[in-house]
């Protein structure tokens, strides 16, 4: 068969089944709905909490570190995990593993044992007002802003494929499921600020793995096991090298196996990763809500256990529906044959096929409230960690000063109604990429990669000025975004997600080179000031809990990180 012939007979099954429905049963509604009574009672229980601005944005600081751990990989269980991995699982295979086993863990082990000791200690408010007190007010307002934007951005996604799962689900139009989607969510942030947030967060974290875990299981079993899996996955199209982790061509748009393996390393591993890990206020505020340093540090490192074994039941089930079932198998043949194909099929259904196909009634309930959850999760992150930038770093500090605390919660409460809005009209982006994850790490790539190389020589580098501070964000930004532009102008040309990998290296590169050059002929802050900010200048007293090493092995945040990093090098070699 030819590649036009292909193309055609993809395009006539896709004109067949253009509209996605699943087969939902009165038992599935009202398992949604029950999840949706859960969701606002929690919203209307942390309510009760709320009494000054501390508690909506912070909690209070009150929260124990196991709550805040699960909450802290919760919060990233959004759209980038469960439809944009499984849609990577679908289009690469093994090679999406590097997303949480390379781009995630070992940022996560490292903002644990190093970084929330500066957060926690210094008691700033957000991951912005640290940059203020370190470098000034020109890369604080910098940083704050694109912060907000980077926000309303991603909760926007997030928004798109819950109104997504709400149109499958109801047959509503896409545009009034994602109102109707954000109007859930905002009732509940609205009422309960970040203790609403997190306490969903816990819940949705179990939700989510009764939703997923049956639905591999299920899926594993129709496909002849993980034999029968790996028979079909490499007679597919891409082949057997779905099959390799290493060194991941398909995913990093490179031909050449070791430019490859850097991009995946450099890029994603070291820059995208520690950018958003260790820098990204969505999840630092988590921990920044624990009750002391010891249990600040636990909270990202207790996280990273189930974050190794999340790949399982959000990748896999991507390579199942990839094989599995036909709309997805046709999809995938028409787009290796010709990129260009149109069609209303996108990688990003792939979650969403697979439920439709294997999932009888009852469990299909429970898999449509754990996506839901998901997405909640994720919005619901997006906009707490919003609404506490813009009140405290921009509304406070740049526009009305010397206000009552309530004031400040008034704000930060319209600020979230605000942003939902926002998020609203910039769901619609979102549909227009058939892997969401390139559009992701887009957005990454310009706020988080120079964010990232800022932060990291302005922690270990006392001499580094605030001009350099401010003058390196901006030069690292605009070159993520000159090499995105070009790309898109088709001056050079990445398939997969490596344009987004070289946006972050040389955001970072630049960044470093800009931040050294200025910090050469400005001068530093006196170094009085940079106690509690810098390694070289905070005494290990203010860096450290006093009952840390009371406490029992398995509570000591060092320990537990090299265990998980032990676990990681042995997933890497096994599936290498």
């Amino acid at each position: 068969m030819s590649q036009h012939e292909l193309s055609h007979e993809v395009v006539s099954l896709f004109a067949e089944d253009e509209v996605l429905r699943l087969d939902a049963q009165p038992v599935d509604y009202a398992i949604v709905a029950l999840y949706f009574v859960f969701v606002l009672g929690i919203g209307l229980l942390a309510r009760q909490r709320v009494s000054s601005s501390m508690d909506f944005f912070l909690s209070g600081r009150s929260l124990p570190a196991w709550v805040t751990g699960l909450a802290f990989i919760s919060a990233n269980l959004g759209a980038v995990e469960i439809m944009g991995m499984s849609a990577n699982g679908a289009e690469y295979g093994f090679p999406a593993f590097h997303y949480f086993w390379i781009g995630a863990v070992p940022a996560m082990l490292f903002l644990g044992v190093v970084m929330m000791p500066f957060y926690y200690g210094s008691k700033v408010r957000s991951v912005p007002e640290f940059m203020r007190r370190r470098f000034g007010t020109g890369a604080h307002l910098v940083n704050a802003l694109s912060f907000a934007v980077a926000q309303v951005l991603i909760a926007g996604v997030n928004l798109y494929l819950l109104g997504t799962i709400l149109n499958v689900l109801l047959g509503w139009p896409l545009w009034v499921a994602v109102i109707a989607a954000a109007i859930i969510v905002l009732s509940y942030i609205t009422l309960g600020g970040l203790s609403a947030a997190i306490y969903n967060e816990v819940l949705q974290f179990f939700v989510i793995v009764a939703a997923l875990l049956p639905l591999t299981l299920t899926g594993l079993h129709r496909v002849g096991g993980w034999d029968g899996l790996q028979d079909k996955v490499a007679a597919s199209p891409g082949g057997p090298e779905q099959l390799d982790s290493w060194p991941g061509n398909a995913l990093s748009g490179f031909a050449n196996d070791f430019l490859s393996i850097l991009g995946i390393v450099f890029g994603l591993g070291f820059v995208l990763s520690f950018g958003y890990w260790t820098t990204n206020f969505v999840e630092v505020q988590r921990a920044l809500a624990t009750h002391s340093i010891a249990a600040a540090r636990r909270t990202p490192i207790i996280g990273a256990y189930p974050k190794i074994l999340i790949p399982l039941i959000v990748i896999i089930p991507g390579m199942i529906s990839a094989v599995l079932v036909p709309q997805m198998a046709q999809y995938k043949a028409a787009v290796t044959a010709n990129p260009d194909v149109e069609s209303d099929v996108t990688y990003n259904q792939a979650l969403l096929y697979l439920m439709k196909d294997v999932l009888p009634n009852g469990l299909l309930g429970v898999g449509l409230a754990g996506l839901l959850a998901a997405f909640m999760a994720g919005m619901a992150a997006n906009v707490s960690a919003f609404n506490t930038v813009f009140s405290i770093d921009l509304w406070q500090q740049y526009v009305v000063k010397d206000k009552s605390d309530g004031y400040y919660l008034r704000v930060g409460r319209l600020a979230t109604v605000g942003a939902t809005v926002a998020a609203v009209f910039t769901a619609f982006i979102a549909g227009g990429f058939s892997n969401i994850m390139d559009y992701l790490q887009t957005l990454f790539s310009f706020f988080n990669a120079p964010l990232f190389a800022t932060f990291i020589l302005g922690m270990f580098w006392k001499r580094m000025t605030p001009t350099a501070g401010w003058t390196g964000l901006v030069a690292g930004t605009a070159v993520a975004v000159t090499i995105f532009a070009l790309n898109k102008m088709e001056v050079f040309s990445l398939s997969g997600q490596g344009v987004s990998f070289v946006a972050a290296g040389a955001a970072f590169a630049v960044d470093i080179l800009v931040s050294v050059a200025v910090t050469m002929v400005t001068a530093p802050k006196p170094a009085a000031e940079l106690v509690g900010l810098v390694y070289s200048e905070t005494p290990r007293e203010l860096r450290t809990d006093p009952e840390a090493a009371t406490l029992p092995w398995y509570q000591r945040p060092v320990l537990l990180a090299g265990i998980a990093l032990v676990l990681v090098i042995v997933l890497n070699i096994v599936t290498g």
